[in-house]
């Protein structure tokens, strides 16, 4: 049998997906994005096993990524005989992912500021009429 190595989360990896979380995102995205940010590139079995992740639950997550065009898929040889595995790896910086995400809450907070303006200014007529 060959001995693999596959990369596990950490504590700083735990709080890099908990604050994903804390900005919305779901549990298996956030551990997908955070496991690929870590790999040059992963097999699926691999993010299965450094993620936390079940199988159905890194298709899910695979899905979110393709759908935002951040994961590349390329095919790789399995050794031996067997099916091809699929390896996949970020498509686009970390950096760029976390500015998506960004861009999303200044414009929630945006709109809530909006909002409460708008609250004041109603309110302030009522008071004064």
């Amino acid at each position: 049998m060959k001995e693999t190595y596959v990369l596990r989360f950490d504590e700083r990896d735990v709080e890099v997906v908990d604050t994903l979380r804390s900005l919305g995102v779901p549990r298996k995205v956030s551990n997908m994005i955070a496991y690929l940010a870590n790999v040059d590139e992963a097999t699926s079995r691999e993010i299965e096993r450094g993620s936390d992740l079940r199988q159905p639950e890194v298709s899910i997550a695979l899905r979110t990524l393709r759908k935002n065009r951040w994961v590349e898929e390329r095919i790789a040889k399995s050794e031996g005989t067997g099916r091809p595995m699929k390896v996949y790896k970020l498509s686009m910086p970390i950096e760029d992912i976390i500015r998506y995400y960004e861009d999303i809450k200044v414009k929630e907070a945006s709109k809530a500021m909006e909002s409460i303006q708008k609250l004041k200014s109603l309110l302030t007529e009522v008071g004064s009429a």
